[in-house]
């Protein structure tokens, strides 16, 4: 497979990166001659310093002759461009773009169905403002979110010293819970991706990821001692795109909200825009402000400003003025191993959230949705198995996944199965997968190949 990628900043590298992983052919166009000196020093791949809405360029990348071609430079209207010149040099080619802009969201129909022919249209701001109100439905969660249309969810939670799982091996969950038992997809211990088996434990301090219908997640949450509590007042510092679409989001969901901007103009603007949310002109890492506005009293602070030490301080003061429940938008990387050692456990990225959503595209076969957790160390796949995949040949005891990856849930006839080992999985089935970064590969090769669904 073959793809071209224009834009090498952090949404590009990343995908190249990922991709370049997987054994793909990744040519990469941006216009900075640094940024593509950078990520030809650190990555295998071609790269070609010019603009990705040039013909010519485009054909020197081998337009004609590629899969797919990302556009996710900063620029919409490059991004644009390049897919309308790209429809005319190679039609066949699909065609994935990152579009920010509101004022495009009337024409993403149009964007498909006529020129330039795009095939998937991404807006990272849009999929941050799912995952902010996702976290809020589930308060105590540090991470979660949805397969199968909403029907299943995965959930993130932090367990304490009481939890009644902290210290118990998960062969002990089917004596301890019955048919009840929460199935643990995921164990992040001491910044590590643990992929369990029947003798590992769980303990407290552990960030454990479980998987559980979404009707039945609340007694999910309490068979591991979490508590939810609804949300009904929020503090947004960042009146930007993603500040503007969650209180926009949260008027309807009558959730009070307050945000405040340290611009003035963008004040006025926002003002004119909102139905009930309140516009505040000030610093958001104020202490006398947060005073002001008894954020003790606050259910959910979520810091969404552009700049990420902001966002952090921010999270920070408000944990230690009495917000258990503070969301923090990050766009470095870097970043992840060192936030949660200070406190902060629930973020969001952008960039994230636009890797996950290309790679839904780039997986081959009948994948339906691909999610990155834990700075993408570890990933879910959701997949449709075939009739002619090996899996649907054996029960999953003989069957043999790569060292890091799991099979973690079955969806048939709309019944949701924790598999064991006699488990079989039916053609038309959808499975869930979960696989540490390294094995990614290795999983796509081996479903390719011989499981025949990807």
């Amino acid at each position: 497979m073959k793809i071209i990628i224009i834009g090498a900043g952090e949404v590009g590298y990343n995908i190249a990166s990922r991709l370049t992983l997987e054994s793909k052919a990744v040519v990469v166009i941006d216009q900075d001659a640094g940024a593509c000196r950078a990520i030809a020093e650190d990555l295998d791949v071609q790269v070609i310093t010019g603009s990705g809405s040039s013909p010519d360029i485009l054909t020197e990348a081998g337009i004609r002759d590629t899969d797919i071609l990302l556009a996710v430079t900063d620029s919409d209207e490059i991004n644009i461009v390049a897919c309308l010149i790209a429809n005319q040099l190679s039609p066949l080619t699909r065609k994935l773009v990152r579009l920010r802009n509101e004022e495009f969201l009337p024409f993403h129909s149009h964007f498909k169905k006529e020129n330039p022919g795009i095939d998937t249209i991404i807006n990272p701001e849009a999929e941050v403002v799912k995952t902010i109100q996702r976290l809020m439905d589930v308060p105590q969660a540090r991470d979660t979110g949805d397969f199968v249309n909403g029907k299943v969810k995965y959930v993130g939670i932090r367990l304490e010293e009481d939890s009644p799982i902290a210290g118990m091996e998960l062969s002990e969950f089917h004596t301890f819970f019955g048919l009840k038992r929460p199935l643990i997809a995921a164990i992040i211990r001491d910044n590590e991706v643990i992929v369990p088996r029947g003798k590992d434990q769980t303990l407290a301090g552990d960030l454990v990821y479980f998987i559980c219908e979404t009707r039945n997640l609340e007694e999910k949450l309490n068979l591991l001692g979490v508590r939810v509590s609804p949300v009904r007042k929020v503090l947004i510092i960042g009146g930007g795109r993603i500040g503007a679409q969650l209180a926009r989001a949260l008027e309807k969901l009558k959730i009070e909200a307050k945000i405040v901007e340290a611009d003035l103009d963008r004040c006025h603007e926002l003002s004119g825009k909102m139905n009930k949310t309140v516009v505040l002109h000030g610093d958001g890492s104020d202490q006398k402000l947060f005073m002001e506005e008894n954020i003790g009293q606050m259910d959910a602070v979520v810091s969404v400003t552009d700049d990420d030490e902001t966002n952090i301080l921010v999270s920070l003061l408000a944990r230690s003025m009495g917000v258990a429940n503070t969301i923090t938008r990050i766009g470095k990387s870097s970043y992840y191993p060192l936030l949660s050692t200070i406190g902060i456990e629930k973020i969001v990225s952008p960039r994230v959230s636009a890797v996950s959503s290309i790679l839904q595209d780039i997986r081959q076969g009948n994948v339906v949705s691909d999610i990155s957790i834990f700075g993408e160390r570890g990933e879910f796949l959701e997949a449709i198995a075939l009739e002619t995949s090996d899996i649907t040949q054996k029960p999953l005891k003989k069957l043999s996944f790569p060292k890091g990856s799991i099979l973690v849930c079955i969806i048939s006839e709309d019944q949701v199965v924790i598999p064991a080992g006699d488990s079989r999985v039916a053609p038309g089935d959808r499975i869930i997968l979960f696989a540490v970064q390294g094995a990614v590969k290795k999983l796509e090769k081996l479903l390719t190949v011989k499981l025949g669904f990807f």
